[in-house]
């Protein structure tokens, strides 16, 4: 964290105190737990699909990098990529809903679709993860204080 140089010792302990319970505030709030995924999803499920999907397990996942989430319907549970953390509530419902669908429709078929027009947000979500990749594909731009060089 930077501070103003201008601070006293007592300043700059009261200042990061403030910051560090602003942002685990921040975190606390935008971040479901398992349980709570859980109960999300079962919401959704009822509310998008007449609750037919019905998961045994929802829970967060740090190993799926090229993946949002993925379903083992044999197994009724689902699992949501670490990297949806912070998104926004409508894209994390969509990944949930797209996710309870495999739970009754095997594949990308036109009947998986169908399930999912229910859901008004579908394209902006998709819309959004795909604008996400995207951006990771970028180059980087020079970090702070590196002069850019030009060839």
């Amino acid at each position: 964290m930077l501070i103003p140089a201008r601070m006293s010792e007592a300043e700059e302990r009261r200042w990061v105190g403030v910051m560090l319970d602003k942002l685990a505030a921040q975190e606390s709030r935008g971040v479901l737990g398992d349980r709570e995924l859980t109960e999300r999803a079962l919401h959704l499920s009822e509310q998008y699909f007449d609750g037919r999907a019905r998961p045994r397990s929802v829970r967060w996942v740090t190993n799926q990098n090229t993946r949002w989430g993925s379903c083992t319907p044999s197994e009724g549970s689902i699992r949501l990529s670490h990297r949806l953390q912070g998104m926004p509530e409508y894209v994390v419902d969509y990944v949930l809903l797209h996710e309870l669908a495999h739970l009754l429709v095997p594949g990308h078929g036109p009947a998986f679709w169908r399930l999912l027009e229910a859901y008004p947000r579908t394209e902006r979500a998709r819309g959004y993860l795909e604008g996400v990749v995207a951006a990771a594909r970028l180059p980087h731009p020079p970090a702070a204080g590196e002069a850019a060089r030009e060839e």
